[in-house]
């Protein structure tokens, strides 16, 4: 639970409502959270927001699609939707850079953000991030059981009870019922059923969009010189840990952990630990 009081606005960026919570004071990080149905900012970093606000000034949107943001998605070119939102979100707070911290499909949002406008971004923490390796394997079984949810008969409690507490995280009984309870509510506004923000590419530009989401076949890669740290749990079914190896090797700048025993959400999973190394971090400490 969040105790540190949080102020909260909505601004509009990019041509839609983002909403924005703050807290602390500092050099700014954006917490960027992933893309789970449901997800949302300050509910994807309940755990981590009070430390890292002892120290920063603490930004955590709700993402295009997400929470009390607009719905709107560019189901074309998603990550890069995600980016020219967080940039617009930047430019409104008037942040010429700041540090980004990002969980899957916040950590896809993020790196090509770093990609288009690296002189926007100081330095990276990224949690299991989309976008590593995605055209050159079959969708995990946590990425399958994620992208079904809106499909079938639709959406449902225990369909998000089974994605959290089976592949999201390692240990599925530390999950409480009111967190899939919360979760379950945010993913059924009717906005989001009629036009789920991340779903599987359809039509004739499928393959292009799906290119377009793997980072590993843009040559900017190899070139990004931001300096980044990849965490990833051992045990995620979601996004393959061998994706922060790939990282590791190709960026000339970036660092991995992988941390035993924790599956997709380590942010929540090993918030003391995540808190203290993203802590370290961000300090120019490795």
């Amino acid at each position: 639970m969040t105790t540190t009081p949080l102020s909260e606005k909505t601004i509009r960026a990019g041509g839609q409502d983002i909403f924005v919570a703050e807290a602390g004071s500092g050099p700014a990080v954006v917490l960027l959270h992933g893309g789970g149905p449901g997800a949302s900012g300050v509910s994807n970093y309940v755990r981590n927001i009070d430390a890292l606000a002892e120290h920063y000034r603490v930004i955590v949107p709700d993402l295009p699609g997400y929470g009390r943001s607009g719905k709107h998605m560019d189901q074309s070119d998603p990550f890069g939707h995600l980016a020219g939102a967080v940039r617009g979100m930047l430019d409104e707070l008037e942040l010429r850079s700041a540090h980004l911290v990002g969980n899957s499909y916040g950590g896809a949002a993020a790196l090509r953000l770093a990609l288009d406008t690296p002189d926007r971004v100081d330095r990276m923490v990224l949690m299991g991030p989309g976008g590593i390796g995605t055209t050159r394997a079959l969708p995990t079984a946590g990425l399958r059981s994620l992208l079904s949810y809106y499909g079938g008969n639709g959406p449902s409690r225990d369909k998000l009870a089974t994605f959290i507490r089976r592949y999201l995280v390692h240990d599925g009984s530390a999950v409480p019922d009111e967190v899939i309870d919360a979760r379950y509510q945010a993913s059924i506004d009717p906005d989001v059923v009629a036009d789920p923000p991340l779903r599987r590419p359809t039509g004739p530009a499928a393959l292009r969009t799906l290119w377009r989401m793997d980072f590993t076949r843009d040559r900017r890669l190899a070139g990004l010189t931001t300096p980044t740290l990849v965490v990833w749990g051992a045990a995620d079914k979601v996004n393959r840990p061998s994706g922060g190896l790939t990282l590791a090797t190709t960026m000339p700048d970036c660092d991995l952990r992988v941390v035993s025993k924790t599956g997709h959400w380590v942010q929540w999973e090993q918030a003391e630990l995540f808190n203290d190394t993203v802590r370290e971090y961000l300090d120019g400490r490795r």
